[in-house]
């Protein structure tokens, strides 16, 4: 019976020992600690694994801290010849912290908005390195900015000067420790976070705005008078941004829930939508430009009002209308998901609703002023900004792709030079070839059908002049007929009166009178 005992009890040994051993297969990869690699992958594991309290105000240089460990380990094992795992170091301090902390979205608005896309090349670069198998010393290199570059926008965001020293922004969270110095840092927390929220939802918002402001704008003074035509075109765009809003959120709530916000994921899907938009808009752009031309714009109205070619091409411009507000929108709200559970949580809701009225304001602004541009300036002016438009998300959709590691990016010196500014962030222009080519030659391709398309428009406004010249001219002569038939009928009249009273003809009995 003992033996029995003895071989159940090693039994649940085994048991035991099987149990815990998955337990912890399961459990360590998913706090992404590799002895190999000899780091923590994820911000919210290395706050779990700090032991320090949860209501503990992290600095964004402790933020940076945590980032180089994770990047001195990648140059660690690029030394070692593990190009892999270096590469995977660098995806890992930009999606498992530099996203997942508001990292970006706080520098992005409280430095500039070209800091994010400087920031964002930077992490490329060091990847682009690591993917081509280049030196240790360009990896090294590409790195050591990085960290640089990181460690200056903590500095800033902290308020520590880049002068100081370093030790300053780093450990025990010093620059909050008590007194009026706590006080301060959380003044310039609330105040960073306000302007990068306010910062956001009017940069991004501004975009969308543009389009949808212009599109409505265009249909509006399309239909002119006609209010059963206004509201009938401009229902397809009205039900497009509105759909674009409520899909915007529900995109973000999808990838939250399957764990691809702030991943390789969600750079890919706002890549896609981001040059799935690029086809509508040029599209659009064509579209607004041939009918420029006031004459082709009112022969349009004209011959295709109820048909489904006309039907399509407001269809087309209420596509455009969501594509838009979805792309902003669905970037607008991730970017906010990190900052809901910051400390600042006021900052971030009156961020919010000040840059809302402001894009309201701006809204009005375009739909009202736009009403008293003549109808040919505004209708080429509205072409011209879905063009740019064109230009500006193929590069931003392009960017997005190398972010998600589809493209490899390279920037030899004929594109270094090129500068990262808030205005050529707009324009979706960075200094690499992979951004830079398709926009040539989409430019390239955008002027000769701009040349062809102003042919034709000169070809229908000459066409127009010239019916409108033989309709003048058949009033004129159909005018003069009866003025010249009324006059002969006067002159007729005058003479037989002299002539009657000469004697020289009977008088004629008036119409409707007996004969004497």
């Amino acid at each position: 019976m003992s033996g029995k005992k003895d071989r159940t009890r090693v039994d649940r040994f085994r048991v035991f020992w099987t149990v815990l051993a998955a337990v912890v297969l399961l459990v360590v990869p998913s706090m992404r600690i590799n002895a190999a690699d000899g780091y923590i992958a994820k911000w919210k594991e290395y706050q779990a694994a700090s032991g320090k309290p949860d209501d503990y105000a992290w600095t964004w240089n402790e933020v940076v801290d945590a980032m180089d460990a994770v990047l001195d380990q990648g140059k660690e094992l690029y030394a070692a010849g593990d190009t892999q795992a270096a590469y995977k170091a660098v995806s890992d301090a930009y999606y498992g912290y530099y996203e997942t902390t508001g990292f970006e979205r706080i520098a992005m608005g409280y430095i500039s908005g070209s800091r994010k896309t400087e920031m964002e090349l930077q992490f490329s670069a060091c990847k682009s390195v690591a993917k081509k198998n280049g030196s240790l010393e360009d990896f090294t290199a590409q790195v050591d900015l990085l960290e640089e570059m990181l460690r200056s926008d903590a500095n800033q965001l902290d308020g520590v000067s880049d002068s100081s020293d370093s030790s300053e922004g780093k450990g025990d969270n010093d620059s909050t420790g008590s007194g009026s110095g706590n006080t301060t840092a959380q003044r310039s927390a609330a105040m960073a976070t306000f302007v990068a929220c306010f910062g956001i939802i009017l940069r991004e918002g501004l975009e969308a705005i543009l389009i949808v402001g212009a599109i409505i704008a265009y249909l509006h003074k399309g239909a002119g008078e006609d209010e059963e035509r206004r509201k009938k075109t401009l229902r397809p765009v009205y039900i497009g941004s509105v759909l674009g809003i409520v899909l915007s959120f529900g995109l973000a709530w999808l990838l939250a829930a399957i764990k691809l916000a702030n991943t390789a994921s969600q750079e890919m899907i706002e890549g896609i939508t981001a040059l799935l938009a690029v086809c509508v808009l040029y599209y659009v752009s064509n579209w607004m430009f041939s009918k420029s031309e006031t004459d082709a714009w009112v022969s349009y109205i004209k011959d295709k009002a109820e048909t489904s070619s006309a039907k399509g091409s407001f269809f087309a411009l209420g596509f455009t209308a969501f594509l838009a507000v979805f792309r902003e929108g669905a970037e607008v709200v991730l970017f906010f998901q990190p900052l809901m559970s910051d400390e600042n949580i006021h900052a971030v809701w009156i961020g919010l609703i000040v840059g809302f009225v402001v894009l309201a304001f701006v809204y009005l602004a375009i739909h009202y002023l736009s009403l008293r541009i003549p109808t040919k300036p505004f209708f080429l002016a509205t072409s011209i900004l879905m063009y740019i438009m064109s230009l500006s998300f193929l590069g931003a959709g392009i960017k997005e792709l190398i972010e998600a590691d589809l493209i490899t990016m390279t920037s030899p010196a004929w594109v270094a030079w090129i500068p990262t500014n808030d205005f050529l962030d707009v324009l979706g222009i960075y200094p690499c070839v992979q951004t830079i080519v398709p926009q040539l030659i989409l430019l390239a391709i955008t002027i000769v059908l701009v040349v062809v398309q102003a042919k034709k428009n000169r070809e229908i406004h000459a066409a127009a002049e010239e019916r409108r010249a033989r309709e003048r001219a058949e009033k004129e002569a159909a005018e003069k007929k009866v003025a010249d038939e009324a006059l002969r009928g006067v002159v007729r009249e005058v003479v037989t009166q002299i002539l009657a009273e000469q004697g020289l003809i009977k008088e004629q009995p008036a119409k409707n009178q007996p004969e004497k």
